[in-house]
């Protein structure tokens, strides 16, 4: 149970057949969730060499959307961007971002609330809006971190984001770039038969691989 509800929260980040997901994912068989590199595309079939080194085959459906990552700098988060960030609790109880994901206004309310995530295996996703953003440490301007507050319903978190980890926003992309090597985030249902759909792929691109 405990890792349906983890891929319940994975399929909130992104909108597109939300609704679909969603549902899919309270099934026997939830969602798999692969980060790697494009083996192939011949559409419809995608192949991706997943980190453990295994080849995986999902075939995209037939209204299947891209979008890819890009590198922003951290002061591209303000009050009132709307954000994801995967983080882990220290000892101290403070949040520390992985990694933050900036959304585009037309995506706001995605994913919303705090939850279980599987970047790492102590991991959490905090998505809402930023309230404040204060700057940590007396290191040169570009070098700080930010103390973030995140209110999403139902709740508020602080994270703390180093100026080190990727900060990234999406833009829309091509299902053409899927050429062998690039890194991508996508996820797979389960179907009928053993195959394994995916509705949406998100690609790195310039070095840059998606964070989340």
């Amino acid at each position: 149970m405990k890792s349906a509800a983890i891929a319940v929260a994975m399929l909130a980040l992104f909108p597109v057949a939300a609704t679909a997901a969603l549902k899919s994912a309270t099934m026997a068989t939830a969602p798999m969730i692969l980060r790697g590199k494009v083996v192939s595309y011949v559409a419809p079939d995608l192949v991706i060499k997943g980190r453990d080194g295994k080849a995986v085959t999902l075939q995209l459906a037939p209204d299947a959307q891209a979008s890819t990552v890009t590198i922003i700098p951290i002061d591209a988060i303000k009050p009132g961007s709307y954000i994801g960030t995967a983080a882990e609790t220290g000892k101290d109880g403070v949040l520390r971002a992985l990694e933050v994901h900036v959304f585009p206004e037309a995506m706001r309310g995605t994913g919303d609330g705090h939850y279980g995530w599987n970047l790492t295996k102590t991991s959490s996703m905090t998505n809402g809006n930023v309230s404040t953003v204060a700057e940590q440490g007396k290191a040169r301007a570009k070098a700080r971190g930010r103390l973030l507050t995140v209110d999403y319903q139902g709740g508020t978190k602080q994270v703390l984001v180093p100026a080190s980890v990727p900060i990234v926003a999406f833009a829309p992309a091509q299902l053409s770039q899927l050429a062998p090597g690039v890194p991508v985030f996508v996820i797979g249902q389960p179907m009928p038969g053993g195959k394994l759909v995916a509705k949406r792929v998100t690609l790195g691109t310039n070095g840059v691989a998606p964070p989340m």
